[in-house]
């Protein structure tokens, strides 16, 4: 892709997640995260799902340990200097097992809004390209 180099790398570790703009925080908070230590990703994905899925407290604490088990998983990545396709077949891999494991703690109703959501984010940031590469 042309463009800003990691561009599309950023907004993918963005989307996984799950953050963006239509949650309330903008471009430059995306890079303020990538560049945060792993417990504030953690943090802020858990008030997150916490606020859209109405997690009870049990649940938050489930959820607290599962983000800040692959947050750390994601740091060793987004520091890497491996190609953009090597990182993103590496998220990729990581977000499918944090959602096994996400879906161990969500009910059915949470998983399947869960679910939405991603769907939703993915459709953001392909709309998102599109637009990027018309620019070009």
């Amino acid at each position: 892709m042309k463009g800003r180099p990691g561009s599309y790398f950023v907004i993918l570790i963005a989307l996984l997640l799950g953050l963006q703009s239509s949650c309330g925080y903008g471009q430059q908070n995306f890079k303020d995260l990538k560049n945060a230590p792993p417990e504030k990703r953690a943090a802020f994905q858990t008030y997150l799902m916490k606020a859209k899925l109405k997690l009870s407290p049990t649940q938050v604490t489930k959820v607290q340990a599962i983000n800040l088990k692959y947050a750390k998983k994601f740091q060793p990545i987004i520091k890497s200097t491996d190609s953009r396709d090597s990182k993103i077949k590496e998220v990729v891999a990581l977000q499918k097992q944090k959602d096994k494991e996400l879906q161990g703690v969500f009910n059915k109703e949470q998983y399947t809004e869960y679910l939405a959501f991603e769907k939703e984010l993915r459709s953001k940031l392909k709309a998102r390209l599109k637009s990027e590469r018309a620019l070009q």
